[in-house]
């Protein structure tokens, strides 16, 4: 398995210092990748954030720290489609360039209508930006003098360089629904749920080698970012966790494949949307992940950013050691 961290790029604990300093201590520790999300009028979450609108570019912040460290991966666990795939071309053949091919570009449908209603692209479906981008990255990543036309985007003869190091930059499909995972599987490279049950993984990994079997695609990475919070005892690492915003969350969600009452009651019950504990806990909890097929587990520390070096730290100097 590969590990990376989510950055606290947003929010009340946004800051060059967590960011930067933040990353070249994850490389430092062994770490294989630190990852951002995508807001263009960002909106915190009311079961999981402060009402605080603080958000860094995702694409400009990983330029940033890929310009101060030298191997770790630089992830979105999601990019949006609100940009053109022409102006993200441009910026990943750049990054590529800069600080080599190290860029996973994960992909989502996006949460929020307000955003694309900003951009006058509220009437567009946002499943089909997300196709569109994959497909328009591709060329333009192999090819010039590109002609493209969908019910999203139609342009003629564009040559889009410098072409991003290593190839086409690999492109993660983000959603938790089992549609999501399918579309994983008929055209991208990996599939990326956020917040999601252990449960609700192992149904769609099953689907998904199914489906790759059947159509002769490699199976794509699997990769999840679990809310975590670890301390020297699982007592501790809880107090900071909103657990019933997450049980509120949980059951919420469409899709999931819900504990046998039916309903999401108890911490117990959120079984891989949650990882808090003690080291050894967390040992314990990543090889569930493993056990489920998941490839790569990204550690979201957002309701402990304000001990962000503190989790760094535990995460890279007593859970990694025991994991590699």
């Amino acid at each position: 398995m590969k590990f990376g961290l989510l950055l606290p790029h947003f929010g009340e604990h946004a800051s060059k210092k967590n960011i930067i300093d933040g990353s070249i201590r994850a490389e430092e520790l062994g770490f294989d990748s630190v990852w951002v999300r995508d807001h263009l009028v960002f909106e915190p979450h009311g079961e999981m954030e402060a009402p605080n609108r603080e958000f860094y570019d995702a694409l400009t912040t990983l330029t940033a720290i890929g310009a101060v460290t030298s191997k770790i991966s630089l992830g979105t666990g999601s990019l949006i489609p609100f940009r053109h795939p022409l102006t993200t071309a441009l910026q990943l053949g750049t990054m590529t360039q800069l600080v080599g091919p190290r860029v996973i570009l994960g992909f989502g449908a996006g949460t929020f209508q307000h955003e694309f209603d900003a951009i006058g692209w509220g009437d567009r479906d946002r499943v089909s930006l997300v196709r569109s981008n994959a497909e328009i990255l591709r060329k333009v990543a192999l090819e010039n003098e590109v002609s493209y036309s969908d019910d999203n985007f139609t342009f003629t003869d564009i040559s889009i360089e410098p072409k991003p190091v290593g190839g086409p930059v690999p492109f993660w499909y983000c959603g938790a629904t089992p549609r999501s995972a399918r579309l994983a599987a008929e055209w991208a490279d990996g599939w990326m749920p956020g917040r999601i049950s252990l449960a609700s993984i192992q149904q769609r990994v099953s689907v998904m080698r199914e489906m790759t079997e059947a159509n002769g695609r490699p199976m794509p990475t699997v990769a999840v970012i679990p809310p975590s919070s670890i301390e020297a005892t699982r007592e501790e690492a809880l107090k900071d966790v909103n657990v019933p915003g997450l049980l509120a969350w949980a059951n919420k969600a469409k899709f999931a494949v819900k504990p046998p009452s039916g309903r999401f009651e108890t911490v117990e019950d959120l079984e891989g949307q949650l990882i808090a504990g003690s080291p050894a806990d967390f040992v314990e909890e990543v090889k569930k992940f493993e056990a489920a097929g998941v490839e790569h587990l990204v550690f979201d520390f957002r309701f402990k950013y304000h001990r962000w070096f503190e989790q760094i730290e535990l995460i890279g100097t007593e859970v990694l050691p025991q994991l590699r």
